[in-house]
């Protein structure tokens, strides 16, 4: 095969194959380690120092989605660059690899600015730099040489030598001088076949070793996960919901959300997969006694089980980032008494294995509410996504200031003197949840039966009770909804009505009307900064 009709994107494979080997050494280093991998630590550094508005509408936007776009992001900028890295290779080898060197400084600086003070996170930059490197030199190596480059070659029978990178045959002899492939200019030839097989060959190990790093930690992690952890029985179990609190309506949502369906929003790129059996938490700052307390020790105190549902402050109106579960932990307020907290302390500010922050109002915690440091989730330990093995849970207060995931730390401080993560951001300080209320059944621009259509949804006003839900058919006059039972004032409650259309399209709306008797504004108010308001509306079809 004569050079010319030979691929022609050496350039762009040679990059992303190097891409590919740094990121698959990187992979099991940083699960070795028990660090977070380049890409990882790269997307931390965006989000922690990207504009507060942007953050806030890429979770608008994308919701629990938001991670694995921003990741793949990165990932595609990653690729572009390393085509981009490539093709410069073929013509200045020095710059190739100084591009990988300005990528690895890049990756370092972003270990440096994380919120997690830890010097390991660099390591597996440097693994991915050299790895980088090596498979550079490799693949440049298979290129045959740029015409004219001045290279031993063997002579042919007729007295022509034969260019580099084939075997004498037709074509290959050198009519004398710097030759030109056709068509090529002065650039370099296209690869030989040895650099595409070589290329894939690199490609598919540093999958393959990826792939191993992002199973190792499911490996690593098992001495102390939660499929180990044994949760003793609560001091005081509560019973199972009494009848009439599911209403078992199709669609709707369960009172009690599967820990697999539970909306996961946090900042954590990588979710921290500590070891029970390592874990401590420190309570200190503003009080008489401070302590550390491990797994064992906590889980020798008398337990106790608790109903709320969370909230997130982006949820929007008729936003699915409310969940309600059975909590099983130990009081915070018990925790605070045994450190004797100052009297001027009005903020817990507590922090996550990933370097979160979060400002809880300490009057909150010591009110009576069921604020809870967990252990245990719908019966079971809690997942790793949701905390694991600890976590913080307060009634009443969304959760980017009450749901401290991963926690290692509580410093009881003041409002005036620090600011947890997100107000730093413009969120609000204090984050009591809105009253708010959500339609199910029948589901947006979906299509129902002419006649009697069931509508149902859930509302919720936590640590305060929803009294009553009015559903209202095209703008016409609001009726009362049925209500669920509900164990107490922390959870969600579910509402069932019936409404009766004719064929063609239709609006549905809603509103909540809590125990201190304000209902629901029809004003339509953002997330930020402190919550959404407005009723939820829909429309469907009757047919």
């Amino acid at each position: 095969m004569s050079v010319s009709a030979q691929p022609r994107f050496p350039g762009p494979l040679i990059g992303l194959a190097t891409a590919s080997a740094a990121l698959g050494a990187a992979q099991p280093t940083a699960a070795l380690l028990g660090v977070s991998p380049p890409v990882t630590v790269v997307a931390d550094a965006v989000v922690d120092h990207s504009p507060f508005g942007l953050v806030a509408w890429a979770i608008a936007v994308f919701g629990a989605a938001d991670k694995a776009v921003l990741v793949g992001g990165i990932l595609l900028v990653l690729a572009a660059v390393a085509g981009a890295s490539g093709s410069l290779a073929l013509r200045r080898p020095n710059a190739g690899y100084a591009v990988l060197g300005a990528v690895a400084l890049a990756g370092l600086a972003a270990a440096w600015l994380r919120r997690t003070d830890d010097p390991g996170a660099g390591v597996p930059v440097l693994v991915a730099a050299l790895a980088g490197a090596l498979a550079l030199a490799l693949l440049r190596r298979t290129l045959p040489a740029p015409p004219g480059a001045a290279v031993p070659a063997a002579s042919g029978a007729d007295g022509s030598r034969a260019a580099p990178g084939t075997d004498g045959g037709p074509g290959a002899a050198e009519t004398g001088g710097a030759s030109e492939t056709p068509g090529t200019g002065n650039g370099p030839p296209a690869p030989a076949r040895r650099t595409v097989v070589a290329s894939a060959g690199v490609l598919a190990a540093g999958a393959l070793a990826g792939g191993t790093g992002l199973w190792l930690p499911s490996v690593l992690g098992r001495g102390g996960g939660p499929e180990a952890l044994r949760l003793p029985a609560a001091a005081g179990a509560l019973p199972a919901p009494a009848p009439g609190t599911d209403l078992g309506v199709p669609g709707l949502s369960p009172f009690f959300t599967p820990n697999r369906d539970f909306y996961r929003i946090d900042t954590a790129l990588a979710v921290p997969r500590l070891d029970s059996s390592q874990w401590r938490l420190r309570v200190h700052g503003m009080v008489d006694r401070p302590f550390e307390i491990d797994m064992a020790e906590l889980l020798d105190l008398p337990l106790v089980e608790a109903d709320i549902t969370l909230t997130c402050v982006s949820n929007p109106v008729g936003g699915d980032l409310a969940g309600n579960a059975r909590w099983l932990g130990y009081p915070l307020a018990e925790l605070l008494r045994r450190a004797g907290v100052h009297a001027d302390a009005d903020q817990i500010l507590a922090t996550s294995r990933d370097g979160w922050t979060c400002g809880t109002p300490t009057e909150v915690v010591m009110d009576g509410r069921d604020a809870l440091l967990a252990v245990g989730m719908n019966g079971a330990p809690l997942p790793y996504e949701h905390g694991f093995p600890a976590r913080t849970v307060v009634p009443g207060l969304y959760g980017y200031v009450s749901a401290t995931k991963w926690v290692t730390d509580l410093k009881l401080t003041r409002f005036s003197d620090e600011q947890a993560y997100w107000a730093d951001r413009g969120w609000a300080e204090r984050g009591p949840v809105k009253t708010m209320s959500r339609i199910d059944v029948p589901g947006d621009f979906t299509r129902t039966g002419a006649g009697e259509v069931t509508v149902a949804g859930v509302a919720w006003a936590q640590h305060t009770g929803v009294d009553a839900v009015e559903v209202r058919l095209d703008r016409g006059e609001w009726r009362p909804a049925e209500l669920a039972r509900v164990p107490g004032v922390d959870t969600w409650v579910q509402w069932v009505t019936e409404v009766v259309v004719d064929p063609g399209m239709h609006a549905l709306e809603v509103r909540a009307t809590d125990a201190t008797g304000f209902t629901q504004s029809p004003v339509e108010v953002e997330t930020v900064p402190d919550g959404a308001e407005g009723w939820h509306y829909l429309r469907f079809t009757a047919e």
